[in-house]
């Protein structure tokens, strides 16, 4: 192989491998921004914004669950008898004492949960799952933050 060839079989691979490299760091960043636009469409589906009006700010909660559906492996999807089922976010602020508490409050309410149609149970439980979802994205961008600040 000439001199030339083998420059241009390099030149190939690295291309390549750019490619390939270049699709995967763009993989997460459309993945988050697709979870974004049906985290949006489910706040909109499940009239979220009556009680939080601000879409942009629904984020700054600590946490998000959910009563009177499971979420856990063991009992993922299935409704709690005899609850109501409701969306809550979950804050932390400061009392006249300077002392941390929790303030949790409904973001949106379904009523009893055996009498919740299996469409809305699924946007509900979505939802959640996705809002949290974000949730570890905004987290992870605070970490490579912290390490870029390190170098």
């Amino acid at each position: 192989m000439e001199r030339i060839e083998k420059i241009n079989f390099l030149l190939d691979q690295l291309e390549s491998k750019l490619e390939t490299k270049n699709s995967t760091d763009t993989t997460p960043l459309l993945l988050r921004e697709n979870n974004l636009k049906k985290t949006f469409e489910l706040y909109e589906i499940l009239k979220l914004s009556t009680k939080h009006p601000d879409f942009s700010t629904i984020f700054h909660y600590t946490a998000m669950n959910l009563a009177g559906i499971g979420l856990k492996n063991e009992n993922f999807g299935e409704i709690h008898e005899g609850k109501y089922v409701q969306i809550i976010s979950i804050a932390y602020e400061l009392n006249s004492d300077g002392k941390r508490i929790t303030k949790n409050s409904s973001l949106g309410y379904y009523g009893k949960a055996e009498k919740l149609k299996d469409e809305d149970k699924s946007s509900i439980i979505e939802f959640v799952l996705r809002w949290r979802y974000e949730k570890t994205f905004q987290h992870s961008d605070e970490y490579q933050q912290l390490l870029e600040r390190l170098y």
